[in-house]
């Protein structure tokens, strides 16, 4: 019943947030997060098994910062290479996908779940969940919120404090609540960076 449940959820229907199945896999899941979270800097061995253990799948080097949390953790699906700072939220009603080579600032939050506009039904605990979408070598900087049903290009950079509620093109930078296209990313946004590089 729980498995079912849980995958109902991503169908996009409406489903009770507060049955009791929804709430043992949250509790489930934030005894697994507090464990990981504690363990920080003291056994990284063991915080990537949790971090296995606990997401729909998860990329070679991903890393959190403290203070990682989410809602169920099956729904995530991390690319490689990812790396989160502080306090990053991933409310997973539905799917999020994040690909490779992707960097989130401090307080980014992913929320696919919405409460029912009716206030009797939201009472009941009406929610449904659509899901995220996120490409390869994006950059979410600090404060970003994205929500439900956003697909993000590759190569895209969101700046700090936006609050993402529609789909964002690729290779492009965008800011602002609500987030705005501001410009495309070009070749003359390219540095020396890699001719100057110092390796050990």
């Amino acid at each position: 019943m729980k498995e079912n449940y849980l995958d109902f959820i991503q169908s996009g229907k409406m489903y009770n947030d507060l049955a009791d199945t929804l709430i043992q896999t949250r509790q489930t899941t934030m005894r697994a997060l507090l464990t990981y979270n504690n363990l920080y800097g003291t056994d990284e061995p063991a915080r990537k098994k949790i971090l296995s253990d606990l997401l729909g799948s998860v990329g070679e080097s991903a890393f959190f910062e403290l203070g990682f949390r989410c809602e169920f953790g099956k729904h995530i699906h991390i690319g490689e290479r990812f790396y989160s700072n502080f306090d990053c939220i991933l409310l997973d009603g539905a799917e999020i996908r994040i690909g490779d080579d992707v960097l989130f600032g401090p307080r980014v939050g992913i929320f696919t779940t919405n409460h029912a506009i009716d206030p009797e039904e939201r009472a009941a605990g009406a929610c449904y969940a659509k899901p995220v979408s996120i490409g390869n070598k994006v950059w979410l900087g600090a404060n970003v919120t994205v929500n439900q049903g956003v697909t993000i290009g590759e190569n895209t950079i969101i700046g700090s404090g936006s609050v993402v509620t529609k789909d964002i093109l690729a290779n492009v930078i965008a800011v602002g609540n609500l987030c705005r296209i501001l410009r495309t990313i070009t070749e003359a946004d390219k540095t020396d960076y890699f001719s100057t590089l110092m390796t050990p």
